[in-house]
């Protein structure tokens, strides 16, 4: 039930107040559908966001940038109409991404230095 995962949820964040950011005070969203997958009785799926992603953007952005250098597979997105300067574009986001993450975990390292003193 909602009230059921509500309740839950809170429980979680009260545990575990201290790996949450206190500047994102409501930062669990939790959405129930009462309608399983046809193939399943029940079915959940949850999502965050956390600094931790960063290190799977990084292992992206190395093995994409080991395929492009070697231009592998270029040929059939060129062929489907890419150009090869979106793959640089969609490299560079990916780089700004995994910078953006740094940043955040910087600032909240940062912030806990400043708090024990």
């Amino acid at each position: 039930s909602t009230q059921e995962t509500d309740e839950n949820l809170e429980k979680v964040q009260a545990s575990k107040a201290e790996d949450f950011v206190e500047w994102i005070p409501n930062n669990i969203k939790s959405s129930v559908i009462d309608v399983p997958p046809v193939d399943a009785s029940i079915s959940a799926t949850f999502v965050t966001n956390t600094t931790a992603l960063k290190a799977m953007f990084q292992r992206l952005a190395s093995q994409f940038s080991a395929l492009y250098k070697r231009k592998a597979f270029l040929h059939w997105y060129k062929g489907e109409g890419m150009d090869e300067m979106e793959f640089q574009e969609a490299d560079k986001n990916v780089v700004d991404l995994i910078t953006e993450y740094q940043d955040k975990q910087d600032a909240t390292v940062d912030g806990d230095e400043d708090e024990d003193m």
